[in-house]
């Protein structure tokens, strides 16, 4: 069913919350999150072969006693970069969690109804145009993703408010989704034919979401259009991709294939904003080889060492490639005298395969960069950082060096624990884990994608520390991960670090972003 059509559940089943519950904090210390008792039947014995079985509810948190993560009013009715992107990593990350924990049904709504019930939520206040902390060709992996961030707040395709006209209460639609399949025709990138609720069985009529659209067309007020398209790398079926501001410039009627009336109302998009859907459009073309990537100056820098090809593109100037070196896909450890391999041991390495097409490409004003063909959703496994191992001061003429003693930005990676109902106590410090001895990674001579990342100080991209085991000894790895969802063809990039105390020399950053710190 076209959810602009009557599709009153989000995708994977997730039933809407109609409820407006608040977090009725207590300043009572002593007792634990409320998730709803685990009750057993009427004359039920105890014991594991009899237990009840698990319910979605058993892990829906409607309050938590002194939580420190609550959103503030104003807070939740104008949100902001920060809080946006600080709400999307928070619900992920619980997200994750709760799809790791045994007998746990519906992970997607149980997360969802927990934030909501807490409150947990931004831009509640009904808007026309664009939404605070919300940047034209930003994705979410589910719709629900869009309630709580205040793009689109409804689960069906048309969202409106209530606006007074001469006095009159009406209906002025703020937002659609399309899912560019059945009656929709959604495949120029520019425009929208959009089809009106209902129709299924009956006439559509011209009301509620209906006559909303109507309003607008007749008001010329622009609405935030999100287009759905599948999701090639995921089980989840879409990844939504807000394409900006439109306009309704006309509408008509017309029989459906099933013999109903129905409204058509065509969308056309505000200029001078950034491309979105209309670059995935062009992704799919140049994966399909319809038309020649532009730039293009090399199919697979990794020459085959990767499972995907990695692309080298160049739209800037005249540079055939980046510095010759060897690609490797994971990090050297050099041998001891302790190694269970032969003389001719050519190294312990641990592969890792791309789950992502990944592309170097050369940027405007800081070298190459690294960015994906692909969406990558937040807490997704980019890549290692492959290299060398080398010895401090080794570094001094070394611009594509990994050290792990630097101090970089902290970050909301882990979930909370409060918010699957299990014991606050628990909660995982968010200082990254470092390496019990520092060391450094050099990826000059030898290296993979991940020696294209560039600084930022608002990172997309985040490192973690990986030990394996391999042959009795115990290897470290540094596993790159999404911080954020990531869209197609935007810059990874990752926090370099600062020297501690003060030495190592500085460099400037040159990515200009709100927090940038100058130097790294």
């Amino acid at each position: 069913m076209e959810r602009g059509e009557g599709s009153r559940k989000f995708p994977g089943g997730e039933e809407p919350n109609t409820k407006n519950a608040s977090n009725n904090v207590t300043s009572t210390a002593d007792v634990g999150p409320s998730s709803g008792p685990l009750k057993r039947g009427r004359g039920r014995p105890k014991g594991s072969q009899n237990s009840k079985k698990s319910k979605q509810s058993d892990r829906l948190i409607k309050w938590v006693p002194l939580f420190q993560g609550s959103i503030n009013k104003v807070n939740q009715e104008t949100g902001n970069d920060e809080l946006v992107s600080s709400l999307m990593m928070r619900f992920n990350a619980v997200r994750r969690r709760l799809s790791q924990v045994k007998n746990v049904r519906g992970e997607v709504s149980t997360a969802l109804r927990t934030f909501k019930d807490l409150q947990l939520r931004t831009n509640t206040k009904a808007r026309v145009g664009s939404v605070p902390g919300i940047k034209v060709g930003d994705i979410f992996f589910l719709w629900g993703e869009m309630e709580l961030v205040g793009l689109h707040a409804v689960p069906v395709g048309t969202n409106f408010m209530k606006v007074e006209d001469s006095g009159e209460d009406k209906r002025l639609a703020i937002s659609v989704v399309s899912s560019g399949k059945n009656a929709d025709e959604a495949q120029d990138p520019d425009s929208l034919i959009y089809t009106g609720f209902g129709g299924q069985e009956s006439d559509q009529k011209l009301d509620r979401m209906n006559l909303s659209l109507v309003e607008a067309l007749t008001k010329k007020s622009v609405v935030r259009v999100i287009r759905a398209v599948e999701d090639e790398k995921g089980s989840q079926g879409n990844v939504y991709i807000y394409d900006g501001l439109y306009s309704i410039t006309d509408m008509w009627e017309e029989k459906s294939s099933s013999g109903f009336k129905v409204f058509k109302f065509k969308f056309v998009r505000q200029p001078d904003q950034k491309p979105a859907f209309g670059l995935w459009k062009s992704i799919e073309q140049w994966k399909k080889k319809l038309v020649t990537r532009p730039g293009l100056v090399l199919e697979d820098l990794s020459n085959g060492a990767e499972n995907l090809k990695v692309s080298l593109v160049n739209e800037v100037d005249d540079e055939k490639g980046p510095s010759s070196f060897s690609y490797i896909t994971s990090l050297k450890h050099p041998c001891g005298d302790s190694c269970p391999c032969s003389n001719d041991c050519k190294n312990k390495m641990i592969g890792t395969s791309l789950k992502f097409s990944l592309e170097v490409f050369k940027t405007m004003d800081r070298g190459w960069g690294l960015r994906s063909l692909d969406p990558i959703r937040a807490g997704s496994f980019i890549c290692e950082f492959a290299g060398d191992i080398i010895q401090q001061g080794d570094e001094e003429t070394d611009d594509y060096i990994f050290d792990s003693s630097r101090v970089s930005k902290l970050f909301q990676w882990n979930y909370e624990p409060e918010l699957v109902g299990e014991d606050a106590s628990k909660k995982v410090s968010e200082v990254i884990s470092r390496p019990a001895i520092p060391f450094l990674i050099s990826a000059k001579k030898s290296g993979n994608v991940a020696r294209f990342m560039n600084h930022s100080c608002s990172p997309n991209v985040m490192w973690q520390p990986i030990s394996r085991e391999e042959k009795g000894v115990w290897c470290i790895h540094i596993g790159c991960f999404a911080i954020k969802h990531i869209p197609p063809l935007m810059e990874l990039t990752y926090d370099y670090g600062a020297f501690r105390g003060y030495g190592g020399k500085k460099k400037t950053c040159l990515r200009r972003s709100k927090k940038c710190s100058g130097s790294f």
